[in-house]
């Protein structure tokens, strides 16, 4: 941005004016760039409408059809490494007939697949209403995960090893008790 000037015989007087100028300017243009941000400042509520009505648009793309309007980052980019290989649908059903599509990265553990249960159904119960806590400690103590007769003891076990693959279907079975 500093312009020095080849003709000058006085030993930089005009440099120095020229450098004054553009400092001039700069501050000028600083102090513009600082009103138009206080005049474009929009209050949070704005901002989140407006994020929300680009998120629902996005949301119609084919790729993200799936996902539902209050989606959050991170059923987007499930949704895409699903897209691009990196993850699975293991389709979890429950007691009551209903299943719930779980989406999990391809070397996902049995802890994984219990975690990403957990965050679907506090997502759905958030969107829904319901039941404001479930103690997943008496989940898990009462119920376990069978794929193939086989129960999803291990957590650290991956999906792989017992079998798993995508579009799978792991079933909610309630434990027998110990006598």
């Amino acid at each position: 941005m500093m312009e020095e000037l080849s003709q000058d015989t006085d030993g930089g007087g005009l440099s120095v004016k020229v450098e004054e100028v553009e400092n001039e300017n700069l501050t000028e243009m600083a102090a513009l760039d600082a009103d138009d941000e206080d005049e474009e400042a929009l209050p949070h509520s704005e901002i989140l409408d407006i994020f929300e009505e680009g998120l629902a648009q996005l949301v119609q793309d084919p790729l993200l059809c799936d996902l539902p309007i209050q989606v959050t980052l991170e059923e987007v980019n499930s949704q895409i490494a699903l897209e691009y290989g990196q993850a699975m649908t293991v389709r979890v059903l429950k007691a009551d007939g209903e299943i719930m599509p779980i989406v999990v990265v391809q070397n996902a553990t049995v802890l994984d697949l219990k975690k990403a249960i957990r965050r679907f159904m506090e997502l759905k119960q958030q969107r829904e209403g319901g039941v404001k806590h479930v103690s997943w400690r008496y989940v898990w103590r009462t119920y376990h995960l069978v794929f193939q007769g086989e129960k999803l003891e291990d957590d650290k076990m991956r999906l792989k090893d017992y079998g798993i693959r995508n579009r799978d279907e792991v079933t909610f079975m309630k434990r027998l008790r110990k006598k």
